[in-house]
């Protein structure tokens, strides 16, 4: 049979609900060159009960989630085959979440900033500020602006909505480690890094060369998916050198993020901004492993020498 012939083909579906196994519905000429979006969007139509953007379709119950550019063809189905359902509950925007995670910080630091007497006594506010207390202020300030503004103009989202309750949880970390970090780089009480200026300077200029390179990271990911599109393909390295370093892992805006906030600890000199930075290497490891086995698997010919966040080591 052509590949015509096999693209027009059209079969039955029975989706049941993953948790009880129970019928919804069932949809009839599905044609299999017919994407998993559309799949989705009819079962909307058939079931109305559970909102697009919460549904989610798999071959078995407690089965790997389908991708939404998988035909139903790709995926080996024949009429008569079963989809389970996932309602993944109340879901919202991306793009709504890095927004309020992003703008806690860029708004609470500050605050401690000026040194409100409600929370560091009185008299605070007219204690005089160490340089680097206000180099650290603008560093802060920098980074979470730069966020912002890659949310707002850079990012491309792969998928358009996330569990709500993942709003609750990234607000809380960012919010959080910024009154932890703030409070004590702005205390009145706050003493400078042992080694001076040197140790200021050269923390600083690990920020601001790893803030670029960053923000390099994520415009050079941005041309790699077209508008409109999930489209993902293997990600290399540019004329820019700062993108180099995707020879040496699948992950560098990572790698860039834990070198700024490393760069800020050492700089500030402070414990908390020390846990901040550790803890987000943890979490953004977790995050880069993730991704480096999806580029794996998904490409045959993924660079073999590449680790996922750290060169030669993770």
């Amino acid at each position: 049979m052509s590949q015509t012939a096999l693209s027009e083909k059209a079969i039955d579906l029975e989706v049941l609900e993953a948790k009880s196994g129970r019928h919804l519905v069932t949809l009839s000429q599905v044609l299999l060159s017919t994407e998993i979006r559309a799949v989705k969007r009819t079962v909307y139509e058939k079931y109305p009960k559970v909102h697009i953007s919460r549904i989610q379709l798999r071959i078995e119950a407690r089965g790997k989630a389908l991708k939404d550019s998988d035909t139903v063809g790709s995926l080996g189905l024949k009429s008569g085959s079963r989809l389970y359902l996932k309602d993944l509950g109340p879901q919202i925007g991306w793009k709504t979440v890095f927004v309020a995670e992003y703008l806690g910080p860029l708004l609470i630091y500050p605050l401690l900033y000026a040194r409100p007497e409600l929370i560091y006594g009185d008299g605070a506010s007219s204690a005089p500020y160490h340089g680097v207390v206000q180099i650290a202020a603008a560093c802060w300030t920098l980074h979470y602006a730069k966020r912002l503004f890659e949310t707002l103009f850079v990012h491309r989202f792969s998928h358009g909505t996330m569990p709500l309750s993942n709003l609750f949880k990234n607000c809380f970390y960012y919010w959080g480690f910024a009154c932890l970090v703030g409070y004590f780089v702005n205390h009145p009480l706050y003493t400078p890094p042992v080694f001076g200026s040197a140790q200021i300077g050269l923390g600083l200029f690990g920020f601001m060369i790893c803030e670029y390179g960053n923000f390099a990271i994520h415009s050079h990911l941005r041309d790699l998916r077209p508008a409109g599109s999930t489209e993902r393909r293997i990600p290399l390295p540019s004329t820019n050198p700062f993108t180099w370093l995707f020879n040496y892992v699948s992950c560098p805006n990572y790698t860039y993020e834990v070198g700024a906030w490393l760069s800020f600890a050492g700089m500030t000199q402070t414990l908390t901004a020390g846990i901040f930075a550790l803890v987000g290497l943890g979490q953004m490891a977790v995050w880069a492993l993730g991704k480096h086995r999806n580029y794996k698997r998904e490409f045959r010919d993924y660079p073999k020498k590449r680790k996922s966040i750290l060169p030669f080591l993770i």
